[in-house]
């Protein structure tokens, strides 16, 4: 979920989204300079105020590998443990997206067919329309749909840590605004798509979509560490490293959470190791057919991290340093800043940092260290 606003206060948008280098790098990544890997890990510790980071990469022959910067507990001063959990944020819309092209290939779902059809009167009001607005548009951030986050942004933080939010009630704070714009005519990047596409999902099988990512998804690829929690579990699975916000004071500590108020649109619990396999998995063919998958690539313009990006269905596309792209997705969510990536070689990259929400200068860092892992 995207938490904050170029210039603005950091702690202001503490809704949702140092110290100390202690260095570990794993052999196998020397041969493919890790050395660059550590100096953008260690711009985000040294320079940026994270606490932490880390990141997981792969190639298509050789096993993973993971460099780490900071630490994982600023009270103890112990680094990321090994395969830690943490909130992947929006690198959930990639999983749901993924479900909804499943369901389109199965034939239960329409790309282009209007929003009304599966969710009856649930867009309506103050001009929103869901007979005007497709599915494509909601999973391509075209909808023009108020993102419902935007009214969270000045409200304290810890005012929102045991809160919790069912889905009817975050698409009832959007329709309570005006679309920014007419379905299609742009590309505006709202958190209440998602939830949108969540609540599709269940009406369309009859399932939660918690269940819907385990069924289709993290089950059959084995990602054991990843899983998206309900309303009210705020708790961590063991090990993982702590997520911190930015307070006037100092870090406030926010690892345990209740992610709800995200949804299907940030609330995943993964590791980098499991976020690499989907993402490779994802462009192998393996999770949807040759046509949904080429339809999850068609992309647009879009603004992302000041990248000169382009957005698809639940996957974004960036430039790589050394030529090419990646195709992968970012993660904001209160205490960690997560990018994943991967290229159609079979090369991938996870970073992730615990502090969030981040300033322009993390994102900018972030992909940095995704370009220094993946280019050779």
């Amino acid at each position: 979920m995207r938490t904050s606003k170029p210039g603005r206060r950091i702690t202001a948008a503490a809704t949702l989204a140092l110290l100390l280098t202690a260095t570990t790098t794993a052999p196998a990544l020397a041969a493919t300079g890790h050395q660059d890997v550590q100096r953008a890990l260690d711009v985000l510790t040294a320079q940026d105020g994270v606490p932490g980071a880390q990141v997981t990469a792969h190639d298509r022959t050789g096993p993973s590998r993971s460099v780490r910067s900071g630490v994982g507990d600023v009270s103890t001063g112990l680094p990321f443990p090994e395969d830690g959990q943490f909130r992947a944020g929006s690198i959930t819309k990639s999983f749901v997206a993924t479900v909804v092209l499943q369901l389109v290939a199965d034939g239960q779902v329409e790309l282009d067919a209007p929003v009304e059809r599966y969710l009856p009167g649930v867009i309506a009001g103050n001009g929103n329309d869901g007979n005007a607005i497709t599915v494509r548009q909601l999973l391509q951030h075209t909808s023009g749909l108020y993102d419902y986050l935007q009214d969270f942004l000045d409200v304290d933080p810890e005012q929102l840590r045991h809160r919790g939010a069912d889905p009817a009630e975050l698409v009832g704070i959007a329709m309570q605004h005006q679309p920014l714009f007419p379905p299609g005519a742009k590309w505006s990047y709202s958190n209440t798509n998602y939830v949108l596409a969540g609540m599709l999902v269940e009406r369309v099988t009859g399932h939660s979509i918690h269940a819907e990512i385990a069924a289709r998804i993290t089950g059959p690829l084995g990602l054991h560490d990843t899983y998206l929690p309900k309303r009210g579990d705020e708790i961590l699975p063991t090990p993982h490293p702590r997520g911190y916000a930015p307070a006037p004071a100092g870090l406030i500590d926010f690892t345990e959470f209740d992610p709800s108020i995200g949804g299907a649109a940030g609330a995943l619990v993964s590791t980098e190791r499991d976020l690499n396999r989907f993402f490779a998995a994802l462009l192998e063919g393996r999770l949807l057919p040759a046509e949904q998958l080429a339809e999850m690539q068609r992309t647009v313009p879009a603004a992302l991290g000041g990248k000169s990006a382009h957005y698809g269905l639940g996957l974004a596309s960036v430039p790589l340093s050394c030529g090419g792209e990646f195709w992968g997705h970012g993660g904001d969510i209160i205490g960690f800043t997560t990018l994943s990536a991967a290229t159609t070689d079979g090369r991938g990259a996870t970073a992730v940092a615990n502090l969030n929400p981040a300033t322009p200068e993390i994102h900018r860092d972030m992909f940095a260290t995704i370009d220094a892992a993946i280019c050779p």
